[in-house]
């Protein structure tokens, strides 16, 4: 893999380069995994804040605290965006966490299920600049598939965590009070920031853009006139709803309606080793195979399974085996790592001059409308998976439309950025 800067001088005021390409993806998917952390960590506790806040036994007022946090991610981005395109990837990246160790050890003193509420959508605003700073710093080192094949590897490692983290947060859960899981996010934070000392600057100063009103508006205006970029951030909106669906309905799927809970941390464990594996063979054929064939392949898969899964449920009165219906379910949610990398590389491939500002727009929109929709389908999941089937299928059948429109409307746009480097080349 090759970066695009690699014999660039570092920008002003930076640090010597020490960091190699392994350890720069290394920790960028560290930095993701701030993210995925303030997530998993506290599945295994949601039995304890239900009686902790009187919510009732089974209670899916508990999946708020996901979607919330999603919502917090998707407003900050916008602000993230531009500020990192101004002051740069560093600066961002610590008072990001900054914030998000405030929203971590608010959430871990909160009074009232309110106020851990509204704890967690700071802590989601501070976990949105990671996020931003992560994908921007893949888009200003790499391009083309090596941008797709550095995705795939940063997000391999960043869904490993949902494999330690359940078990993590049951063994805290189990030793200590269930807040715990919150200050050990804070820890983990602390660590983070102490590595990113070593990472140099990745912004080019050439491209650093003023922060200003109209400055800011024009660059937002760009990335959401670019159909491309337009048309596959709305496609992974519906992918981000069934993935924010999962995780807010997880703990109720596994332990309550499939009768389940003691191996909940096992499963969601195994869920996501899936999930890594599907990151890791999408980076190593991507740049061979090409975007454009992956995606196809893919939703040529996805969404007969989908259906699949309904039938599945309705066939068994909203209770099937949990080892014929999470199987197929895992299954499901594995194909998103050919999808959401490739689908993300196909958006910003264009606005590479606007990389802060191109990924705030598109996490924003795809964690706002991923979290409307996630929490449409999650509030409807009780006693029964159809609900939760059904809205999978829906959901994954509208991201397939969305990206066959976008193609129909700029075929040559589209088919360019989707091709493997040599045929772009030759295009």
């Amino acid at each position: 893999m090759t970066e695009v800067r690699d014999g660039a001088p570092p920008a002003a005021g930076a640090p010597p380069r020490r960091m190699g390409q392994r350890e720069l993806l290394t920790l960028l998917s560290a930095i993701m995994a701030l993210m995925a952390l303030g997530i998993d960590l506290m599945l295994p506790a949601f039995e304890d804040i239900r009686a902790a806040f009187d919510l009732g036994e089974g209670s899916p007022r508990t999946g708020q605290v996901i979607t919330v946090f999603f919502m917090g991610l998707a407003v900050a981005q916008i602000a993230w965006g531009p500020l990192a395109d101004r002051f740069g990837r560093r600066p961002v990246f610590w008072a990001g966490t900054a914030i998000y160790v405030v929203g971590a050890a608010g959430s871990a003193l909160a009074p009232s299920f309110e106020l851990l509420l509204a704890s967690r959508f700071v802590w989601g605003i501070g976990a949105a600049g990671s996020r931003v700073v992560a994908t921007a710093i893949v888009r200003d080192r790499f391009v083309g598939g090596e941008m797709a094949r550095a995705m795939s590897q940063v997000m391999a490692v960043f869904m490993l965590v949902p494999v330690l983290a359940p078990t993590i947060g049951t063994g805290i859960v189990a030793i200590l009070p269930w807040r715990a899981v919150f200050w050990f996010c804070v820890a983990f934070a602390a660590v983070i920031a102490l590595w990113s000392l070593r990472m140099r600057e990745s912004l080019d100063p050439a491209h650093r853009r003023p922060l200003r009103v109209r400055s800011t508006a024009a660059g937002y205006a760009e990335v959401a006139r670019t159909r491309v970029t337009a048309g596959y951030t709305v496609s992974t909106i519906f992918l981000q709803g069934v993935f924010t669906s999962y995780l807010a309905s997880s703990e109720l799927l596994i332990g309550e309606i499939l009768g389940q809970p003691t191996l909940f941390p096992v499963i969601f464990g195994c869920v996501a080793v899936l999930f890594a594996v599907a990151a890791i063979v999408n980076g190593r054929i991507v740049v061979r195979v090409g975007v454009h064939r992956v995606v196809n392949g893919v939703y040529a898969l996805l969404i007969p399974t989908t259906l699949a899964l309904c039938a599945l449920s309705i066939s068994a009165s909203g209770r099937p085996s949990i080892w014929t219906y999470m199987p197929l379910l895992a299954v499901t949610l594995a194909s998103f790592m050919f999808l959401m990398p490739n689908l993300n590389t196909a958006a910003l491939e264009p606005v590479g001059h606007l990389a802060g500002t191109a990924s705030a727009l598109s996490g924003a929109v795809r964690m706002a409308g991923g979290a409307v929709l996630g929490t449409i389908v999650s509030a409807r999941v009780s006693d029964s998976t159809t609900p939760f089937s059904i809205g999978v299928a829906l959901l994954c059948l509208g991201s397939w439309i969305t990206v066959l429109v976008v193609r129909r409307r700029s075929p040559d746009i589209a088919t360019r950025h989707l091709l493997p480097e040599s045929a772009v080349t030759a295009v």
